[in-house]
């Protein structure tokens, strides 16, 4: 990757980026742990927020933040009890999404430890 070429661009743009966040709510909408933590009857909204934060931190346009301002990640995330359970199964789904995708070794891995680190960052009830 150059010093001019983002991660969004390496691994295929939005094709890509919609691919995984796609894959990754199918496995949530199934999810008796997750889904429940949506209060929004269609996950539609969820997941285009979703898209547009991972579009955004890996380079690609800035609609995420023009849309909603800074992130926040914890205190949007606060009303909800966020605990290793939750975590595992949102990773899980994650997994599965990437999996989907055609990425390199060295570009799976990098979006994975970053996914890792957010899900470990989220946790913020026992358990």
């Amino acid at each position: 990757m150059s010093d001019e070429t983002s991660f969004y661009e390496e691994i295929g743009g939005l094709p890509t980026f919609r691919a995984i966040v796609a894959a990754f709510y199918e496995g949530v909408a199934q999810d008796e742990v997750l889904r429940p933590m949506y209060p929004e009857e269609d996950l539609g909204p969820a997941e285009e927020r979703f898209l547009l934060f991972l579009v955004q931190y890996w380079g690609g346009p800035t609609t995420y933040s023009e849309q909603r301002g800074h992130p926040r990640l914890r205190m949007r995330h606060a009303p909800f009890a966020v605990d290793t359970d939750a975590r595992d199964r949102w990773l899980s789904h994650f997994r599965a999404a990437l999996d989907r995708v055609a990425l390199t070794p060295a570009q799976d891995q990098r979006f994975w430890d970053y996914v890792t680190h957010a899900a470990n960052f989220m946790i913020n009830s026992p358990g």
